[in-house]
């Protein structure tokens, strides 16, 4: 895994010394030279460098000019005068004007590869940092996938194999199953591991804005554009991209996209020249992206591309033996943020969140446990309350026909008082009367059927 190189735009009349700053910076940098501001000017609107040596005297355009038009232009664009000593107290200004730093000559050579290396850093870590503002902070106590079923242990079987190979992924699963968490295991076990994770949810975005998102744009490419944006691949350049819900790109952009992994560049929305990125790719859809190639939706090539390595995702309720160590780790995260100190679930009220079907999978699962830890004032979570959608109190034909007499007896009758209570809003005596028995009765049924549990 290579990195891409750093671009540095040389600008200086004297043949000499770029020949010398050939020599000496080549073997490390992408180089670019001009003799003069006129220049200088096409090949930093052509290029777009990392670093800029300007030479304060040239002999069209003043150097300070120069400097003022790269820095409308972009002002990410990092800037090192090189002067003459007699003229040290314009390299001043010149910083003043956005100008990193300023060179005398004659230079060291040690010198300007330390200045070099501390102008990149610095540029690399404003990158960052701009990813990191755009990006909403995650919670890391639930960046954890949590289960033990047999489902479960396959898939991280999977991750742990995958995350050695720098090989694109394809993560198939419904909506909240934990495709992102998934993603973002397996670039956490990679060798890529301490580059960025950049997370795009192509479904979120706009579809005129989607390819401005992932490849950048020049400044006045479209209406709008006052300046250059750095795009999602530039930022994850030797990191990983992830892209969610793949399945929603428009096709044009498909295809520029199997381009990009074909070819390994990217070129910005109106712009004329070709980027290198150093990107791994992990994909992740909840539609049967089979299923879009035979709608005509999505390109088949571009399926292939992606599909290197499949991850299939389980639903939640084809794994229901997970929802205990689900809730639990809920919980426990949910009591952290919150302050809070529920110690359990009643084991009445985890038989319906056992028995819930989940349509919105795991992620359905944690916003109920937030809820239901935020409002609880107690020390445990009772059956009373969880939501109706939870409480399933009607048996299916097909449920009936698999349970046993006994079971089904059970649910009747805990429906049954339950929705008595619910109508006496939760007094006993009253619901007692509307079921026609005794207060003592109720409490007994209770309690036989919390002892069935």
């Amino acid at each position: 895994m290579g990195e891409a190189r750093a671009r540095i735009l040389i600008v200086d009349d004297e043949a000499h010394l770029r020949d010398s700053l050939r020599f000496l910076l080549s073997p490390t940098y992408q180089l670019y030279f001009a003799a003069n501001g006129t220049e200088a000017l096409k090949l930093v609107s052509k290029v777009s460098p990392d670093l800029v040596l300007l030479d304060m005297r040239l002999p069209d355009i003043s150097g300070l000019d120069v400097l003022k038009h790269i820095k409308e232009t972009d002002r990410s664009i990092e800037v090192v005068m090189v002067t003459a000593v007699n003229t040290v107290s314009r390299a001043v200004e010149a910083i003043k004007l956005g100008a990193y730093d300023y060179l005398t000559k004659p230079f060291d050579i040690e010198g300007i590869q330390t200045l070099i290396s501390k102008v990149l850093e610095k540029r690399s870590l404003q990158r960052e940092n701009l990813y990191l503002k755009e990006e909403i902070e995650k919670k890391s106590q639930f960046e954890k996938i949590v289960g033990s079923s047999k489902l479960m242990k396959e898939v991280f079987s999977v991750i742990s194999e995958v995350a050695k190979e720098d090989v694109t992924v394809l993560i198939s699963g419904e909506s909240g199953t934990g495709k992102e968490l998934v993603a973002r295991a397996i670039h956490n076990l990679s060798p890529r591991r301490e580059r960025l994770f950049v997370p795009v949810n192509c479904a979120a975005i706009p579809e005129n804005l989607i390819e401005s998102e992932l490849f950048g744009h020049e400044r006045g490419s479209f209406t709008g554009a006052m300046e250059r944006r750095i795009g999602k691949f530039e930022i994850a350049d030797s990191g990983t991209l992830f892209l969610d819900e793949v399945g929603c790109l428009p096709l044009k952009l498909q295809g520029k996209l199997l381009r990009v992994l074909q070819e390994r560049e990217i070129e910005r929305l109106g712009g004329n020249k070709l980027i290198s990125v150093d990107v791994r790719i992990i994909a992740a859809s909840n539609r049967d992206l089979a299923k879009e190639i035979n709608k005509g939706n999505f390109r088949q090539d571009l399926f292939y591309r992606l599909n290197v390595v499949p991850v299939a995702l389980p639903p939640l309720r084809d794994r229901k033996e997970d929802i205990p160590l689900l809730i639990n780790h809920f919980v426990d995260c949910f009591n952290r943020e919150f302050g809070k100190s529920v110690r359990s679930v009643k084991p009445d009220a985890m038989r319906f969140l056992m028995e819930y079907d989940w349509p919105g999978n795991v992620r359905e699962l944690q916003n109920l446990m937030e809820r239901l830890v935020v409002l609880n004032r107690g020390t445990n979570i009772t059956l009373d309350k969880l939501p109706k959608e939870v409480l399933k109190d009607d048996i299916s034909e097909e449920e009936i026909v698999e349970l046993d007499f006994k079971e089904a007896t059970r649910r009747f009758e805990a429906a049954f008082i339950k929705k008595a209570l619910d109508k006496a809003g939760g007094r006993k005596s009253r619901a007692a009367q509307m079921m026609g028995v005794h207060r003592n009765t109720l409490i007994m049924k209770e309690r036989k059927l919390r002892n069935m549990q």
